[in-house]
């Protein structure tokens, strides 16, 4: 099988889907009936299984959450998981996100690297094989969720109704195989002991916002200050902070009030290093601020464990494994309001050997004493596969055929759905040169990757999932 000539001569055509699939706006939206996850998400669902059901093959929507399309026949299920969902498209594209272009060879468009684009590579393995005519030697499922960005509520109701794959891969991260997943876990950190009594301030902080999901950098944040006599000197203190932090940002008084906005850089929230984050930068400068007695809690709290707490130190949970790394932490979003107080939505992601639940709690009984208490803990394991296991050798000879790439079997500090099965591991579909812009404005995959990965994956699943003449 020349799986390269293969794919070229379905390349149009895998273009021409994606295209098509990238058109549709699927961030998370409200639950409405019949989309628990929003409108988009389940169309992008419909869009999917749609494709499959054009080939004649057999397809399946559970609870319009996920669904799955299916090849070939047997016992034993093999299963590719992917997803349509998406993270919101952020500020400062140079095109639409929802509408896709190609320039330099490269599409652009929210979602191409996450996951759309290495979905639909996977799906049009699976297609070329069936229309090829190769006999399976099991069923093979693509299986498609709506909610990998969010809660997983696509996998959890998926699996409750649907068989569980014996083994498979996610085509949702990097290659050449991760057989390992850190643990993924967020929580809120809530401001909870207010002083309801008004004392007198000359600067009181009103609001606070930045960031829209736990697992991603903010990339924007924005400040409202009370400020009665000295708005003169905090407007020049704000703008001798951004020309001595390097920070990009701007200010806007309305009545009495000042608006401070400041500008970071998004990232995925698995390497919070690789971004700026905008809320815990502004934070700095509120640092500098008298502020009201509330506003100052949750400032000076913001101070001791959330700027700059990257590897879990400042909760007292770092910890390092050989094979998986560190803990990771990103503060995705902060919320203030005057009336409510202050929210930190964490999300912190750690190596196999750290007990998290002993961990969260110790942290929990220690801020008490600062006013503030932890809400909403949600908390996935960390996932692992031996690296000797026959899925990921079989995978990892597919990877090296097409690239000459000798590179290891490794493990990640991302989630994918991988970790939904015993025997699951991530595949693709970035390579070790692949520009990240996954969670990023002006999100883009090289057509000549997204031929390579679709490469792999056929030439993989020829493999592991075909019966040899």
């Amino acid at each position: 099988m020349d799986a390269k000539e293969l794919v070229i001569q379905y390349k149009d055509e895998l273009i021409k889907d994606l295209m098509g699939l990238l058109s549709i706006d699927s961030v998370k939206g409200e639950s409405v009936k019949d989309a628990p996850v929003g409108e988009g998400p389940k169309k992008a669902l419909e869009y999917m299984i749609e494709l499959g059901a054009k080939e004649g093959l057999p397809t399946k929507v559970v609870a319009n959450l996920a669904g799955h399309i299916e090849f070939g026949k047997g016992d034993e299920l093999f299963g590719v998981l992917g997803h349509v969902d998406v993270v919101p498209p952020g500020k400062g594209w140079t095109s639409e996100p929802f509408e896709p272009v190609i320039r330099n060879n490269e599409i652009v468009a929210r979602g191409v690297q996450d996951d759309k684009g290495p979905t639909m590579a996977a799906y049009y393995a699976l297609k070329i094989l069936h229309n090829e005519g190769y006999e399976f030697n099991r069923r093979v499922r693509l299986i498609v969720g709506t909610d990998e960005e969010s809660d997983w509520q696509c996998t959890d109701a998926y699996f409750k109704e649907e068989e569980m794959p014996s083994a498979g891969f996610s085509p949702d991260a990097e290659f050449p195989v991760i057989h390992g997943e850190k643990g993924i876990t967020s929580f809120n950190i809530v401001q909870s002991n207010l002083n309801d009594e008004f004392i007198d301030s000359d600067i009181e902080l009103k609001a606070f916002i930045s960031g829209e999901r736990y697992n991603m950098v903010p990339e924007s944040a924005e400040a409202k200050l009370k400020v009665l006599t000295k708005m003169s000197a905090i407007i020049q203190a704000f703008e001798g902070f951004l020309r001595k932090s390097g920070n990009r940002g701007k200010y806007e008084i309305d009545g009495g009030f000042l608006k401070l906005e400041l500008e970071g850089q998004s990232a995925h929230g698995s390497t919070p290093e690789e971004g700026v984050n905008a809320g815990t930068e502004l934070l700095k400068f509120l640092r500098e601020v008298e502020l009201d007695q509330n506003g100052k809690q949750f400032v000076d709290f913001a101070d001791q464990y959330i700027i700059g707490n990257l590897n879990g130190e400042a909760f007292n949970m770092d910890y390092h494994h050989e094979e998986m790394g560190d803990v990771s932490v990103n503060t995705g979003m902060i919320n203030y309001t005057e009336v409510d107080g202050g929210i930190f939505g964490v999300n912190l992601r750690y190596p196999t050997g750290l007990d998290f639940d002993a961990g969260i709690q110790a942290l929990n009984k220690t801020i008490e004493k600062t006013g503030f208490t932890i809400e909403d803990v949600s908390n996935q394991a960390p996932h692992y596969v031996d690296k000797n296991d026959p899925l990921v050798t079989q995978l990892l000879k597919s990877y090296q055929k097409h690239t000459g790439d000798m590179t290891e079997a490794y493990t990640i500090g991302g989630g994918t759905y991988a970790r939904t099965l015993e025997t699951g591991v991530a595949f693709g579909a970035m390579f070790k040169d692949t520009v990240d812009t996954m969670h990023q404005k002006d999100e883009r995959m090289n057509i000549d990757e997204l031929l390579l990965a679709a490469q792999i994956y056929l030439e993989a699943l020829y493999n592991v999932c075909v019966i040899k003449s």
